[in-house]
């Protein structure tokens, strides 16, 4: 019943647990015992779990003991789509046109100085990762943002894995030289566009650290209201 209630997320080289806030206390325990003594645990490199912010710190306590780390704090919004974004002089090209090579490499560039929590894994593993959880379409979901015929961005929009309409992007974000100049408030905008109209969601959740100031700002700016925080904790094999 407890595996029922949580999320879990499976990549290449990683498995994720989310949703943790429909345990009770005493659940979640259980669960990360019965969890920690199966055999796929000690063979994946990465193991990933969020801890919502209700539990108490006996939970933190108990990750700490099979070698968990807290990795950042996590904010979770949610917004009803309904945005038509104004005209912009960005570009969206997915993988049915441009080279995964190509994508690869500026999303390494974004990855850069991002003020997100540093990722485990750089953008080719990612890919990885991302062709499992989406299979075939993940060339659609995965696109470049150009402005004047220069990348400057990467957005990468699809829908939850066993939802119909439940909108997410599995990373977004700008160059350096890019930030700070106020465009990602409209390729926001855009992305949930895309996600209403090319991917039939009905709502969007996304999330970001609690240290990604700007992010939470675009957020604000584009009517998403918080859902939830959790504490991220990591285990590497």
């Amino acid at each position: 019943m407890t595996i029922e209630k949580v999320k879990i997320v499976k990549g290449a080289n990683f498995i994720s647990i989310e949703d943790t806030k429909y345990l009770s206390e005493e659940e979640l325990t259980e669960f990360i015992i019965d969890l920690m003594e199966q055999p796929c645990v000690n063979a994946i490199r990465y193991l990933n779990i969020l801890v919502n912010s209700q539990f108490s710190p006996e939970i933190e306590r108990l990750l700490q003991e099979y070698d968990f780390q807290f990795h950042d704090e996590i904010i979770t919004v949610q917004k009803e789509l309904n945005i038509e974004p104004a005209h912009s002089p960005y570009t969206f090209i997915d993988l049915y046109t441009i080279s995964e090579k190509e994508f690869t490499t500026v999303w390494n560039q974004v990855m850069h100085a991002s003020l997100n929590a540093t990722p485990s894994m750089n953008a080719e593993e990612q890919m990885e990762s991302i062709k499992i959880e989406l299979g075939s379409e993940y060339r659609r979901s995965c696109i470049m943002v150009y402005e004047k015929g220069q990348p400057i961005g990467v957005t990468i929009p699809h829908i939850e894995e066993g939802t119909a309409q439940e909108g997410r992007i599995f990373y977004f974000g700008l160059i350096p030289e890019e930030r700070g100049k106020g465009k990602s408030i409209l390729i926001h905008q855009h992305t949930l566009n895309l996600l209403m109209r090319t991917f039939g969601a009905a709502y969007y959740i996304g999330s970001t650290s609690h240290k990604n100031l700007p992010m939470l700002q675009v957020f604000k700016k584009n009517g998403c209201m918080e859902l939830e925080k959790n504490k991220a904790y990591k285990r590497v094999n």
